[in-house]
């Protein structure tokens, strides 16, 4: 019995070996040998990475790199994402969500994610990684356009390569997306003050129910002031409580 279950392992092992010599460049996860025994997969995996031809993410997730002039290739940033995304919402941030939006070609060195986790893995995102934590639970419901929106709102556009002018035209049209408007309304109650005094002004130039917005205006303190940003050039950003534009 003990030689059947060894020689069943050394198999296994020298089958999660080839394939994985066989597909180059690419992350393995243990499902992806579900064809197999999977602690005996799971062993296999684990040798290889202490041999140094695989490198461990996370638990069960690996990646074989390749050799560039630059030294060992590096896992593509949106395929760690989706991964870490299977397992917590996990969604572009700062220069990723601008990028995304199609508000700049700038691409971040690092990089940035926002979560509703309170951290996430660092093996699988980068050491390097800008991991913004404790987003609100309803962030989970939107897709990853809708919480880079929320994302840029809170950093008043900054990071958008346009002029005031043309970034809040951009925006505008992003929100005239069937139902994406009231998605972002839904989730605006777990928003800073600023993020729900700029959908109330947004909302306005796109001519939404007065019901919709008057609900935002009303969980706004009339005293505060916000800081808009690229959209304090909105016409009606002062009448949202908007500060002074400079």
């Amino acid at each position: 019995m003990e030689h059947t279950f060894t020689s069943t392992h050394g198999a296994t092992a020298a089958l999660v070996r080839r394939r994985i010599e066989q597909g180059g460049e690419r992350i393995w996860r243990l499902d992806d040998f579900r064809d197999l025994s999977l602690a005996a997969a799971a062993q296999a995996l684990s040798r290889l990475a202490r041999q140094g031809s695989i490198r461990r993410l996370s638990k069960g997730i690996y990646y074989r790199a390749r050799q560039t002039a630059f030294g060992e290739s590096r896992p593509n940033p949106a395929t760690i994402r989706k991964l870490a995304a299977q397992r917590k919402g996990v969604f572009p941030s700062g220069i990723a969500a601008a990028s995304h939006l199609g508000f700049t070609t700038q691409n971040p060195n690092r990089a940035e994610l926002a979560t509703t986790a309170l951290s996430l893995p660092r093996k699988l995102v980068g050491e390097d990684a800008v991991i913004r934590t404790r987003r609100p639970g309803a962030w989970s419901s939107l897709d990853d356009t809708d919480a880079a929106i929320l994302d840029f709102l809170r950093r008043g556009g900054r990071a958008s390569e346009f002029s005031p002018a043309v970034t809040i035209r951009r925006m505008l049209a992003l929100l005239t997306e069937p139902g994406r408007y009231a998605r972002l309304l839904a989730a605006a109650d777990t928003e800073p003050p600023r993020v729900r005094a700029l959908l109330g002004a947004l909302g306005e130039q796109l001519a939404v129910p007065r019901v919709d917005t008057e609900r935002l205006r009303m969980t706004l303190n009339p005293l505060s002031r916000f800081d808009f940003g690229l959209f304090s050039a909105l016409p009606n950003a002062t009448a949202w409580q908007a500060k002074r534009w400079r």
